[in-house]
């Protein structure tokens, strides 16, 4: 395929998330370039410019990160979120809370503003979000194994720490309704590892599971799709996830997580955006494999009303063969318009 092929309308993006038959599956962060792709490939990845973006990202920093915040105390921003923590004391949270930003002053709204308006005269789908929020975040403030153990040890400080990020969330989004006006909420939580979820599902319930509702809730008023990335093995997890009002989840995680079972068990209550597997199935397999991993995601999760988008399951990083991304990209169109045709014939 070499043929420009153009993006969807905002109604068909709404008709696959809302099961309105839409005329050919979304791809939504299909085009997602990991670390070390551009450095291969360079220019070679326009190239694939001519498969669509079926959303307008509207992307900002987590406005609870304490990178740009003026703390009194320093800590080590390099390395990763396991071992480093903002938050090494719990005295210093009520510091950290006061200076959570104020969406009302923050500039990044006038930033996106543009972007916003000429998605809507588009007619496009707007999709405003970050990344991190009530596990992933707290993950970076405490450090993992802080955390892991704070949800036993320290549970009231937690909750307190989850309220204060939950104001401020929900403070974005309804300025981001006022200023943008987009379609859909975009944000992260890595809830799962390669069997499980990270927590219990007691533990979700009882000490992570009310943010979310409070989310989701504040979302539903905005009138924006809640969409929800997290790797692992979320099965446990998913009818929580579906009460507090997650819309479209992302991306079933291939080898931690039974796609049939899982479309078979929740396809009639979420939308989900399958991601092609990029640990193995892009990085190992052929073109034409690919290609059958694409129409087997395609036929596992694809209703006749709809309720599924397409992606990347996380960043397309180096070493990946470019036949095998083109073959995604390219079947992704073109199985997805040949299946969602079969429910018409």
């Amino acid at each position: 395929m070499s043929k420009i092929m153009e993006p969807l309308s905002r109604d068909e993006v709404y008709k696959a998330v809302e099961r309105g038959s839409p005329s050919r599956i979304p791809l939504v962060r299909a085009k997602w370039w990991g670390e070390g792709l551009h450095e291969q490939y360079g220019a070679r990845l326009d190239e694939l410019e001519h498969f669509p973006e079926d959303v307008v990202w509207l992307f900002m920093d987590n406005p609870a990160s304490a990178a740009g915040m003026d703390l009194s105390w320093e800590w080590d921003s390099s390395g990763a979120y396991d071992s480093n923590s903002v938050i090494d004391d719990w005295g210093r949270l009520e510091e950290y809370i006061s200076k959570l930003p104020d969406p009302e002053k923050d500039p990044v709204f006038e930033k996106l503003a543009e972007t916003a308006a000429a998605g809507r005269a588009a007619g496009r789908y707007l999709l405003f979000g970050w990344w991190r929020l009530f596990f992933e975040m707290p993950w970076e403030l405490r450090g993992m194994e802080n955390l892991l153990c704070d949800y036993y040890t320290d549970p009231d400080k937690i909750r307190t720490m989850h309220q204060a990020l939950s104001d401020t969330y929900r403070a974005y989004i309804r300025a981001a309704e006022r200023y943008l006006q987009p379609d859909g909420f975009w944000c992260s939580d890595d809830l799962g590892h390669q069997t499980g979820p990270m927590m219990s599902p007691e533990i979700f319930a009882e000490q992570i599971f009310p943010f979310y509702d409070q989310l989701g809730s504040t979302l539903k008023d905005a009138r924006m799709h809640f969409w929800l990335h997290s790797c692992g093995d979320n099965s446990l997890l998913l009818p929580d996830l579906i009460r507090a009002g997650v819309t479209v989840f992302h991306p079933v995680q291939k080898h931690t997580m039974d796609e049939v079972k899982t479309a078979a068990e929740f396809g009639d209550k979420i939308t989900f955006l399958a991601g092609i597997d990029v640990q193995q199935t892009l990085q190992i397999k052929s073109p034409e494999e690919v290609r059958e991993e694409v129409r087997f995601l395609i036929d596992t999760f694809d209703r006749p009303e709809g309720g599924m988008c397409l992606a990347a399951g996380n960043g397309i990083v180096a070493g990946t063969p470019f036949e095998n991304i083109e073959a995604f990209l390219d079947e992704a169109v073109t199985y997805g318009v040949k299946h969602r045709a079969s429910f018409n014939a």
